[in-house]
């Protein structure tokens, strides 16, 4: 096992990995499936087999009797969130290009996105300043016991490695947040596959949602859509993730960048004992789409304690040494600390070579041999902008070249986008900033928030390994950890035995990022 520190450039970093690459890892009563019917005239929601009658007064859920067909346990879901968040209509989403594009078209009507005109099929969102990161503080787990979720430090200190929230306290919250939340909006229905539909090891979630910026994303970032409803449809287990933008309509305030959230009342809660997910009143992506950090690593990590395997804020990547000899790499950073630029790596060494499987999460379990395996739950990259470039990661540039999100970058005069750590825009081309505000080049502000994201699918990345979408996953043959130190402890070291590296694995901190709310220079365990 090996530690690596990451401050600012990639440096050493073949180093390690020619040591890597040498080693080797060996594993020490439901209601009938048929559609949902509505009587438009009473407004009633009935089971076709009629043993659950329930009341959608005033919630108006009448696309849902076009729905093909929808499990019971996603129907008892659905229903249960329109009754609470009361929105004018719900839409199922089939993740057909047709659909995604009708999406993105009526966000860059509701100014929301921006088409970007030098690219292929690529959008520029601007939010609201305040919805720009994860907002750990206001990130719970709602548990009976608080010794069940955290650490309870002496003192009355608060604890570092997360927030509890006990169950009445979440109840209460929610009351406060969720009723009639989604008033004039759709809800959108998000059936959703984290990892390869058939594999062993994918899990299943359903995102209710009233942004349609969601939709969008999730359509990138999952495996999205009619296969899995079909999986649900046989009986498989999901995740019930609810998240509104906490704006309901009409407007009471005008918005900001026409992006609605509600930053006052910010909150993400999970629930790990029920597998549920709630998520109040921000729509950047850490918060808003729940199939990422709260269902892949927060959820996730319950579950995979509760069935024997892990879930790990880890790339992975294949190396190939000059001999042909190929080993597959799990490594653990914290946000914006470089994940995505390791994972696309261009070797300079002559005759190595660097494939991606993954570059955030990593979801790993033993198989029948003793094996240890690991798939890249995602469907795609939600990488930091800033300090991407054709000379840091030219295979991340070659993949958001088209059908990418971009979210709080600058934007050039030729239709095509802008970050800090770019080369500067060619004469006679003007910039706009995050803010939508004209920008010259050397000004004191930023062009690009340094969280701002791009959103692009993982297939398109010119070096993705040939089985990163492997049903039983990529055999594990090292893991690394590593975050961003300046000072006080060395670049490249390695652990003495593997109950060492557990233990300085567990131990590592890491100057805070852009990826989360903090300010100024402090360390804390990566979440």
């Amino acid at each position: 096992m090996y530690i690596i520190n990451i401050h600012s450039t990639h440096t050493h970093i073949l180093f390690w990995m020619r040591l890597i690459a040498i080693n080797h890892l060996t594993a020490l009563d439901a209601c009938c499936l048929q559609t949902i019917s509505v009587c438009c005239c009473t407004n009633v929601c009935v089971c076709p087999c009629r043993r659950n009658v329930i009341s959608t007064a005033s919630v108006g859920v009448r696309s849902l009797a076009s729905i093909p067909s929808l499990p019971p346990s996603v129907a008892e879901f659905v229903s249960g969130a329109a009754a609470e968040c009361k929105p004018a209509k719900v839409h199922v989403v089939t993740g057909t290009p047709e659909e995604t594009a009708d999406i993105l078209a009526n966000l860059e009507k509701d100014g929301m996105v921006k088409k970007l005109a030098k690219y292929e099929n690529c959008w520029l969102a601007r939010t609201d300043p305040k919805d720009v990161a994860r907002v750990e503080s206001k990130t719970v787990i709602v548990t009976k016991d608080q010794r069940d979720t955290i650490p309870i430090p002496t003192g009355g200190a608060k604890s570092q490695l997360g927030s509890w929230m006990s169950e009445e306290t979440f109840q209460k919250a929610r009351e406060d947040r969720f009723p009639g939340c989604m008033a004039g909006r759709t809800m959108y229905v998000i059936p959703f596959s984290m990892g390869p539909v058939n594999s062993s090891l994918a899990k299943f979630g359903v995102q209710v949602t009233d942004s349609p910026y969601v939709v969008a994303s999730m359509g990138i970032m999952t495996r999205m859509g009619t296969p899995v409803l079909e999986k649900l449809a046989e009986g498989a287990e999901f995740v019930r993730c609810q998240h509104s933008l906490g704006r309901p309509l009409p407007l009471k305030a005008p918005l900001v960048n026409s992006w609605p959230c509600n930053p006052d009342k910010v909150l993400i809660s999970h629930l790990p004992d029920t597998r549920q997910i709630l998520s109040f009143g921000s729509g950047y992506g850490g918060n808003s789409l729940l199939g990422k950090k709260c269902f892949a690593l927060r959820i996730a990590s319950r579950i995979a304690k509760d069935e024997g395997w892990l879930a790990e804020h880890m790339l992975i990547l294949g190396i190939t040494n000059p001999q042909g000899v190929k080993r597959y790499i799990a490594a653990a950073f914290p946000s914006a600390c470089g994940k995505t630029n390791l994972a696309m790596m261009k070797p300079s060494l002559p005759g190595w070579t660097v494939e991606c499987v993954g570059d955030d999460i990593a979801w790993m379990k033993f198989d029948s041999q003793g094996k240890l395996r690991a798939i890249n739950p995602e469907n795609g990259f939600f990488g930091v902008a800033p300090g991407t470039s054709l000379k840091t990661n030219p295979h991340a540039m070659a993949t958001i070249s088209r059908n990418t999100v971009f979210t709080n970058v600058g934007e050039t005069s030729d239709g095509g986008v802008w970050w800090e750590g770019l080369e500067p825009p060619a004469p006679g081309i003007k910039l706009t900033d995050w803010h939508g505000k004209s920008w010259k080049y050397g000004d004191s502000t930023l062009c690009a928030h340094p969280n701002s994201r791009f959103c692009a699918p993982a297939g398109q990345c010119p070096i993705i390994d040939p089985l990163w979408e492997s049903d039983e996953g990529v055999p594990i043959d090292a893991i690394v950890f590593g975050g961003r130190r300046p000072e006080g402890v060395p670049l490249v070291y390695e652990s003495f035995n593997w109950r060492h590296g557990v233990f300085v694995g567990a131990a590592m901190r890491s100057e805070s990022t852009a990826a989360a709310e903090h300010k100024g220079t402090n360390f804390h365990f990566s979440i």
